[in-house]
């Protein structure tokens, strides 16, 4: 379809542009599900119409192709990195048809109405971390029902009236997806079909639709409101009565003890959240479950969580993320029975690196880039005050 090649080309373009520039990161891994509508566009045979009613010595004098309609889907499936997912589905891309004069006058009407699964492998090409582009590759198994008649001088060139077939081919796809929040998205897509009517013929069936998607457990834990910690006031013990005993010497008191040194305990963010997460790994929750156990066994004034990222990326993107990743790590300690009121989260994005520059040279996101600034992703969370529980 003509419409359909140029959306395509359209997609191309813009895909080209993204590769030239720099990259950016994608979706969280996790299920989805999400729904689509659009217009369909079919191709219709319309020289074997027309060669298949000379067989019976009448030529064609007009054919009224009914070759658009609107076409739905719904479904689901599994982001399993940033790049690529797993896609299933159904989809209905609605009744096409046509009507056929000839001479000496008659007509050959046909409309087939075409539903379907389809199971995809679905690539994304993040832009920004907002704007995705999207490709698609997969399997339809589609069902064709076909209903016919004719009129006039035309015979039913057909074994029956009504038509039912079932088949399986390729279809494929591309498009862009918009993300309006960590959990939903709007998709526009542009995908081709081929498929089989329920009388042999071969041809495909353009799909140009928009829906929306919701990514379960994409919205990150509401941050905390996090209360200053309670001032401790010091109170004098009074002083005791002069007494009229003799004088007995008293030692002087002991001097105070200086106040303990704050201390920081690093988490890698590779440890806790998968890569450019920022919804707690299994393993995360784990060291952070045991970072809470020593907590209990002592007194402390404050608890302060940092997120920290690496220099890759757009920096107000980083900024955002680590915000997410230290107020993920704040709610969950708050989860364990660590007070929120003592508990403060903030992000310094890639402002407080801890490797140098000449180590980690470069600035495409290559597999030994990402591995030498591993330092730089993290989570710190500074103690102030710690001492031992009194007994």
């Amino acid at each position: 379809m003509t419409t359909f090649s140029r959306t395509a080309a359209t997609l191309g373009c813009i895909a080209a542009a993204a590769l030239a520039g720099p990259a950016s990161y994608g979706q969280q891994a996790g299920w989805y599900g999400g729904a689509s509508v659009g217009r369909s566009a079919a191709t219709i045979d319309n020289e074997r119409i027309t060669n298949g009613l000379a067989t019976q010595g009448l030529s064609t004098t007009g054919i009224d192709d009914r070759d658009r309609d609107t076409g739905y889907k719904l479904y689901g499936g599994y982001q399993l990195n940033p790049y690529f997912g797993m896609q299933g589905g159904w989809f209905d891309l609605g009744t096409m048809g046509y009507t056929a004069t000839t001479s000496p006058p008659g007509t050959l009407t046909g409309d087939v109405r075409l539903q379907g699964v389809n199971l995809d492998l679905v690539g994304s090409l993040p832009v920004t971390d907002r704007f995705s582009l999207l490709g698609t590759v997969g399997v339809a198994y589609a069902r064709a029902r076909g209903t016919f008649s004719s009129t006039g001088a035309v015979r039913m060139p057909y074994a029956s009236t009504g038509t039912n077939e079932r088949h399986a081919d390729l279809k494929f796809g591309a498009g862009v997806a918009w993300r309006f929040t960590d959990a939903w998205e709007m998709r526009a897509e542009a995908e081709r079909f081929r498929v089989r009517d329920s009388v042999g013929n071969r041809g495909h069936v353009d799909l140009l639709s928009v829906g929306l998607v919701y990514r379960f457990g994409g919205a990150p834990p509401a941050p905390r409101a996090m209360a200053p910690a309670p001032a401790l006031v010091a109170v004098a013990a009074p002083a005791p009565p002069p007494q009229a005993a003799p004088m007995v010497a008293v030692p002087p008191p002991p001097a105070p003890r200086p106040l303990p040194a704050p201390v920081t305990v690093h988490f890698a963010a590779d440890a806790l959240f998968g890569f450019d997460q920022s919804t707690l790994r299994p393993e995360g929750m784990r060291a952070l479950d045991a970072f809470a156990n020593d907590m209990r066994s002592v007194q402390y004034d404050s608890v302060k969580v940092v997120g920290h990222t690496d220099r890759l990326g757009a920096s107000d993107y980083n900024d955002r993320l680590s915000r997410r990743r230290a107020d993920a790590v704040a709610a969950y300690l708050a989860s364990t029975g660590l007070p929120a009121s003592r508990l403060a989260s903030s992000g310094a994005g890639e402002s407080q690196p801890v490797t140098a520059a000449a180590d980690c040279k470069g600035t495409a996101p290559t597999p030994s880039l990402i591995a030498c600034l591993q330092p730089d992703r993290r989570v710190d969370v500074h103690v102030d005050g710690m001492r031992p529980a009194a007994s």
